[in-house]
């Protein structure tokens, strides 16, 4: 236990099984529980060391006045193995100073109290440790406590004195001095944490259809002449699905059905044919030299390439031969396909670990190898949630050791349990429950969860759609929904994804599924970006002017700092993202508060309460924002009006001026 106890250090791991994580710019909250029996008072600190031995020593505050919890934040800087440890400690000055202010006043002791802070800043004037600065200032309280001469507040003056508190606060008037465990926390680059990613199946991009119907496919060199249009869009992600070729055995037709017409190209999904397997790529997008074309024309864009690792296979894929034990024989003799009832999918044979376990771990690592020798450092890992964890801890922990800079991010939608260890074994990212959740009440539980409850180790991509989910949300809330969708997940947290058609308002489903129709994974869709734009029907515009907010206000890279604040309309979200001057780039705080009318059928006129202490901010203060979408500027205070048209501006993203006060109560919009 030590003397001070520390209790629940944090941010941690299953008391560091796994280590907590953070990313190279993210300002992380650590803490403990720390107190001492009896009255006097006590301090602690974090003691954080970077994987170069440098060791950051920062004091942390009590979360409120009543509570024994600290905390206090940290930037990381660099990527590697970092760890840190609380320090807990007796506070002999803060003891004395109260201790001193009651008794001198009432006249209790008073000489003695002059005599015992005395005692305690020679103490502090003999630590050689000290600066020589500090031991001077220290030595001189001491001698002006011992003089009896004059009023007792001339005598405690000097102790009293910022110059006295602010030594202290950095160098601590400590003894009983405790430590926690040190405890692990891995540092990643910044993409691990933080990016905006678009998805798009490059087959469709450049795909021609003929006067018979027929098609004929797009190609990786076809699709390369979108990526600039992306980054346009202030993207630094694009992911494609598998690039593999695909089975022709029981492979789906459009909509997915069971009877393909000559042509259709199947899904992506079903990797693995004469071509060859996850190790090749479909011979109508090009060869491996078109594929890293396509990667250095990405890299000149200013984009990472994500590729789809998906370890199953089509009846077709060379696997089925060659390792019949790697997938599930049934009693009847044929190999069970993938299923999700009431899903169906005929086209692929999921992998069975436990027949040779070894045998696919030696395959999956030759395969990621493979993949990163050729330039991808991200890896968009389809059904992670139906293979072994044991098998994803052992895949991420070689890749990583190697390659350290390689990103994996988990398509789980599935159970928290499974979800979170995930995250928990290695997983850099992962898809989210963000996708269901649109109600007020299910978006603050949700964006407290994310961060604030697993933000040691879950990093959420909140994906506004992909090519298998359509929610109702989408499909009945027309053009005023998509918006609302994306500023939510642009805002919500450091890394969000749009899949391509998105911003077109693609929202017609299939009868009976929360999917497109004429979906994407069983039939080519080519786009007229272009005309969709210059018509207005686009919302291109939106996604561009989000990424740029996002990159010009740095507190939106963050995940942890979002707080929520009141609204009196059961349908107005209000939240804030606050990042402290001394963790921003040009040294000046940084505060974002978004507001959204989350029904995209109304018009929403209420009032918000901000916590002005959230937003860095005295209490009654009155203050400029400005309206990151539209421009417009506002004086805002504590309560504040505003009316949210959800088919003109569903959204305010408010960017906080600091300024003196002024006599009015608040403003409105």
């Amino acid at each position: 236990m030590g003397r001070i106890p520390i209790l629940q250090a944090f941010p941690q791991v299953d008391g560091g099984r796994w280590p907590a994580k953070g990313f190279v710019g993210e300002v992380i909250p650590f803490g403990a529980i720390v107190f001492r029996e009896g009255h006097d008072a006590v301090g602690a600190h974090l003691e954080l060391e970077a994987p170069d031995g440098t060791l950051i020593d920062r004091p942390l505050t009590r979360t409120y006045p009543w509570d024994d919890e600290w905390r206090g934040l940290a930037q990381v800087t660099s990527p590697g193995h970092w760890r840190f440890r609380i320090r807990g400690y007796s506070d002999d000055y803060a003891t004395w100073a109260h201790n001193a202010t009651i008794k001198i006043a009432a006249g209790i002791d008073v000489e003695l109290m002059f005599d015992i802070g005395a005692q305690l800043f020679s103490r502090l004037a003999a630590e050689q440790t000290r600066p020589a600065d500090e031991r001077d200032l220290f030595a001189r309280v001491s001698a002006e406590l011992r003089q009896t001469a004059g009023p007792a507040s001339e005598r405690l003056g000097l102790a009293y004195g910022t110059a006295v508190t602010d030594a202290l606060r950095v160098h601590p008037a400590q003894s009983l001095v405790t430590y926690s465990d040190w405890l692990p926390l891995k540092v990643e680059r910044t993409r691990a944490g933080a990016g905006s990613w678009y998805e798009f199946f490059p087959r469709s991009i450049g795909a021609k259809q003929s006067a018979d119907g027929t098609w004929k496919s797009g190609t990786f060199r076809s699709a390369a002449k979108r990526l600039p249009q992306v980054a346009e869009m202030g993207f630094d992600v694009l992911y494609l699905p598998p690039i593999h070729p695909i089975g022709e055995a029981f492979r789906k037709g459009r909509n997915n059905t069971l009877d393909p017409k000559p042509g259709d190209p199947g899904s992506p999904w079903a990797i693995g044919g004469a071509a060859g397997g996850h190790d090749t790529v479909h011979p109508e997008l090009g060869t491996i030299a078109d594929f890293k074309y396509f990667l250095g024309q990405a890299k000149k864009a200013g984009l990472e390439v994500a590729l789809d690792f998906a370890l199953q296979a089509s009846p077709d894929h060379p696997w089925v031969t060659a390792h019949p034990e790697w997938f599930t024989t049934l009693p009847d003799g044929s190999i069970a396909y993938a299923e999700n009832p009431p899903k169906k999918y005929q086209d692929i044979y999921p992998i069975n670990f436990d027949n040779d376990s070894d045998g696919i771990r030696v395959e999956a690592l030759r395969l990621l190898e493979y993949w990163i020798s050729l330039g991808v450092k991200i890896f968009r890992v389809d059904n992670p949630h139906t293979k072994p964890l044991d098998f994803w801890e052992w895949v991420i922990h070689e890749v990583n050791t190697a390659h350290p800079e390689v990103v994996f991010l988990a398509e789980a939608f599935t159970r928290p349990a499974p979800m979170r260890a995930l995250a928990k074994v290695g997983f850099q990212q992962s898809y989210s429950y963000f996708t269901w959740r649109n109600t007020k009440v299910e978006i603050e539980e949700f964006f407290t969860s994310i961060s604030q409850e697993t933000d040691a180790y879950y990093r959420p991509n909140l994906f506004v759609n992909t090519p298998d989910i359509l929610t109702e949300y989408l499909q009945f809330g027309g053009r005023p929904a998509y918006r609302i969708r994306s500023v939510l997940a642009a805002t919500g947290a450091p890394s969000w994804g749009v899949y391509s058609g998105f911003e077109l308002i693609e929202n017609v489903a299939r009868p009976g599924a929360e999917e497109n129709i004429d979906n994407e994974k069983y039939e080519f869709r080519p786009r007229d970006f272009a005309a969709a734009e210059e018509s207005g029907h686009s919302i291109a515009p939106d996604i561009t002017q989000l990424n740029r907010i996002r990159r010009d206000h740095p507190a939106l890279g963050q995940l942890r700092n979002l707080r929520f604040h009141g609204s009196d309309d059961d349908s107005i979200v209000v939240y804030s993202k606050h990042l402290d001057a001394e963790f921003t780039p040009d040294g000046v705080a940084d505060t974002v508060i978004v507001v959204v009318n989350v029904d995209p059928h109304s018009v929403r006129e209420t009032t918000v309460h901000l916590d002005l202490a959230l937003l860095g901010l005295p209490a009654g203060a009155t203050f400029e924002v400005t309206d990151l979408l539209s421009e417009n500027v506002w004086e805002w205070s504590t309560d504040n009006y505003v009316r949210l048209d959800a088919f003109t501006q569903p959204s305010h993203i408010l960017h906080v001026s600091h300024r003196p006060d002024h006599d009015n109560e608040g403003g409105a919009s």
